[in-house]
């Protein structure tokens, strides 16, 4: 059986820039809204990435950044935190940008994105870099997918990554209907309640219970569906375990999916039990809850476990 140290992760997808404001009140239409400001690395598969490379899982960032300065400054802050990193350039094109408005209880009030550097890009623009990390080391390799790619480019980093262990994240209900093709070729899908309603073209309000069993029916091997602070759902095969996630004090919303499907990478990378894997993504992600950032600093393995030991989760 492989250790840790001998897996490693592999996320493809969208790389940003976050700017992440934290206002003072609740943010105002058609004026200014005080707030702090910060910036950082962003997108699913990188925040994912960088979040299991903190975990003590090697992980591997693949994706595509404009000639700029925000792509210099993307590739020395991962470099820094240890991430190895593929990124393909698209010269004469931007990095892409993710801006999210929060009011003062931590809540999402606004979010906008450009991501035309990756949704305008050809589709086989990571084949070479899927090539040469399977060149590398094929059979300790788990892969990671997020919605942000466009359907076409989805369809062709899965047919070239050969039949391997892929997760992915639906990312968010417009972009949810993407995995609808590819349901049955994934390991395990991380989703919310509303992106669950958009993949399974049922109401939005359909019943948690209704979507998990919707999407046993559609293919899915195994996933975790989530409902803000409401119960989870975690579905292996034939067997289902709804859990209640830990009270946390929100700080920021942003990043928190992102960093349940890390710890839950992150414990199954090291052969642990799937539904015990899915409480320590509850345990990462309450963490993230506390943190400003999409990625909460100070991030580690110990911290996860002990704080899923202590809440109980």
């Amino acid at each position: 059986m492989q250790t840790a140290l001998s897996r490693r992760l592999v996320s493809i997808g969208a790389v940003h820039v976050d700017t992440i404001a934290h206002a003072g009140e609740h943010i105002r239409r058609e004026t200014s809204t005080p707030a702090r400001l910060s910036a950082s690395p962003g997108g699913v598969a990188t925040n994912l990435a960088r979040a299991v490379n903190a975990l003590g899982v090697p992980a591997h960032l693949v994706g595509t950044v404009g000639d700029d300065a925000a792509a210099v400054s993307l590739k020395e802050h991962l470099t820094r935190e240890g991430v190895e990193h593929t990124f393909v350039p698209r010269p004469g094109c931007s990095t892409g940008q993710y801006l999210a408005l929060h009011d003062p209880d931590g809540s999402l009030a606004a979010a906008c994105v450009d991501d035309r550097v990756l949704s305008e890009a050809p589709p086989d623009i990571f084949d070479r870099a899927i090539a040469d990390l399977r060149q590398v080391s094929d059979d300790g390799l788990h892969w990671f997918v997020d919605t942000n790619l466009p359907e076409r480019t989805l369809a062709r980093v899965i047919d070239r990554i050969g039949g391997g262990v892929i997760s992915a994240n639906a990312v968010s209900n417009a972009k949810a209907p993407r995995l609808r093709p590819f349901l049955c070729d994934l390991d395990c899908v991380s989703l919310n309640r509303g992106e669950a309603a958009a993949l399974l073209e049922m109401p939005v309000h359909s019943p948690p219970e209704d979507l998990a069993a919707a999407l046993r029916t559609a293919g899915l091997k195994q996933f975790i569906l989530t409902a803000g602070s409401n119960d989870l759902y975690a579905v292996s095969e034939d067997s289902l375990d709804r859990i209640s996630p830990p009270v946390a004090n929100v700080v920021n919303v942003t990043g928190a999916g992102d960093a349940l499907a890390a710890g839950f990478l992150a414990a199954r990378l090291r052969d642990i039990d799937f539904f015990k894997s899915v409480r320590y993504g509850l345990a990462a992600a309450a963490l993230t809850l506390k943190s400003t950032a999409a990625f909460a600093e100070g991030l580690s393995w110990d911290e996860v476990v002990k704080f899923a030991q202590m809440d109980k989760i």
